[in-house]
Parts: structure tokens; sequence; C-alpha cells
């Protein structure tokens, strides 16, 4: 019987089932061969083409052919648009959007395929790295609000949107760094790849006019960005946020060099508190090969490395979003 369809499908992870499915039926995997030749009984699994195993997830999802799965996953995308475009935007920044969301509190959150580095200056459209961010952020907001930690996450809507909290946003990057890269070794002479001491924390003031100014806290406190409490909040809840992702990633063969963090404000009645906001994802962080020391995260984009997405994809695939 064939499975249906989901909602908001995601093509990207159609075109990795037949890919799976190829491999696996070259590799000789039996369930994987019962599934090819119940479609193309003639078939040779040894030497068997993309194109056919393409055919087998279109028919295993209920359409005739790879051609028609495709045009009504095209077609669904294009309706999504629309509905984006009647949409209220609240905000668009380099990497995302925020649209007025279904209910009070809330907002949507569409993740683009849109890059940028060193302040906008460098640009560039990769396809597919929406999808890619939104799954691994989800993956990520999941497990943390599981420990504890809550966040602006409430489900996801489409393979690039996620229903979140609307919160306000305090002016905020918190970066959290285990071993040295980019800025800190390049203002302490540090080589890249140094571990440090302890994890340190950081303060930018989020302006992209003034390039994101590193801050202390007492500017903070003094300019009311955010509290004493609140500092000390986000503090202890960046920490706790390190220790899980550590885990997370080094259990998948990943090395958490560095990540940013943003915070926002709920308010319920008289009383506001904080909690995680934005993403988390290989945009948002320092991510490597713990045995290659290859990079799996923006600095592939920011120093020409090239196999962005690509890189991407293998930290989701590690992961086991995609």
């Amino acid at each position: 019987m064939p499975s249906a369809l989901p909602p908001n499908p995601d093509l990207r992870r159609l075109r990795d089932l037949a890919r799976a499915l190829q491999r696996n039926c070259r590799s000789g995997e039996p369930s994987s061969q019962r599934r090819l030749l119940s479609v193309f009984p003639d078939a040779d699994p040894a030497t068997v083409a993309l194109s056919k195993t393409l055919a087998v997830v279109a028919r295993e999802h209920g359409y005739a052919s790879w051609p028609k799965l495709k045009a009504e996953v095209e077609a669904r995308r294009a309706s999504q648009a629309d509905d984006r475009a009647r949409r209220r935007t609240i905000y668009e920044g380099k990497a995302k959007i925020l649209y007025e969301g279904p209910e009070p509190g809330t907002l949507i959150q569409h993740f683009k395929d849109d890059t940028t580095a060193f302040d906008a200056e460098k640009r560039a459209v990769l396809e597919g790295k929406g999808v890619i961010n939104s799954r691994i952020s989800e993956f990520v907001m999941r497990r943390l609000n599981a420990v504890g930690v809550q966040n602006h996450f409430i489900e996801r809507l489409s393979p690039t949107e996620q229903l979140i909290r609307e919160v306000e946003i305090i002016p905020l990057e918190v970066v959290c760094r285990n071993i040295a890269a980019g800025s800190l070794s390049q203002r302490f002479g540090l080589p890249e790849g140094q571990p440090l001491p302890r994890a340190l924390i950081e303060f930018y003031l989020k302006d992209d006019r003034l390039h994101d100014p590193m801050v202390a806290e007492e500017h903070i406190a003094a300019f009311d960005w955010a509290s004493p409490q609140e500092i000390a909040d986000i503090r202890a809840v960046t920490l706790k946020v390190n220790d899980e992702l550590r885990g997370v990633f080094g259990a998948v063969g990943i090395t958490l060099v560095d990540f940013k963090l943003e915070f926002g404000r709920v308010r319920e009645g008289d009383v506001s508190r904080i909690i995680l906001a934005d993403e988390i994802s290989p945009d948002s962080c320092r991510l490597w090969d713990s045995a290659s020391r290859k990079k799996l995260d923006k600095d592939r984009f920011r120093r020409d490395l090239g196999d962005v997405v690509e890189s991407y994809t293998e930290v989701a695939r590690r992961l086991g979003v995609m």
C-alpha cells in the first residue's frame, strides 16, 4: 500500500531516499532489492540506476513516476510561496524571515537559502540550506527542551518553516567558545584548534551598522539591554546548552568548537522570563569532524572551502534528521 506524501514534502529528502535505496540494492540488502523488484521485476539490483530507484520512491508514495511526484511537490511549494506572499512580514534578516503567526503570541519562522558573511558583504544563495538548517535547529531545540532549556520552538510547519513563540529579542549575541577559532584566535594570537581551559562566554551587541561590537556586562547593564539577573540567567542557560550540545555532537563524531545564541523575553502578566530564541545550526556553530578536523559549518562559505550544503547535510545525516 503506498505511503501518503506528507503535507509539506521535501524533495531533497525524497531524492535521498532514492539514493539510499540504490546504495542498499547494490550492496545486496534483501529488503531493498525486494522493493526494487516489486516495481521492476527484470532490474539488476547490483547495477540499478538512480532513475529506477527514484521511480520506486514515486510508486511507494502513490505516483506513477518520479516526474509526476516532483511536479506535485513543486506545486505544493509554489502554493506555500503564495501563502507566504499573503502573510504580514514582521522582520526579515539575512537568513530568516518572521511572519505573523496564526495565533496571538506566535510567529512563523522561515529559513532562507540565502547565505552571507562579513556583515553581508559576501552573499550567495545555496539551494537546500534553508531546509537543512530548519531540520537541524528543530532537532536541537527539541533536544534542549527535553533537558529543561525552554525555547521558542513549537512545531514544524513545512521543510523550511517553524511555528515559534513570539519573544522580545534581547539585542545581544551570546557566543560560547570551547576551542580557539575565528575572531578569538585573531584577537589573542591563539593557534586555531587550541582547546580553551574552560568554556568562555562573550557578549556582542546586535547591530550590523556597528559590526556587532563586543561588549562587557557593565555595558549591558548600563544601557539596560538586560538586567543583572537576566545576564546571570543567560550565562547559566548558555553553559547548560554547551554541556548538552557537546555531548550530542560528540556522540556522532563532531566537535563543537563554538556557537552563537540569542535570547528573548516572554511576558506572563507582570512577570517576564528569558527563553532561548533564533536558531542553532551550522550557520551559528563551528562544527569540526572530530577525526579529520574538517570544517562542517559556515566557515566553508566564509573561507571559500566549497561543499557548504554537502557539509551541512553531513551534520544533519549524522544527527539522524535527514
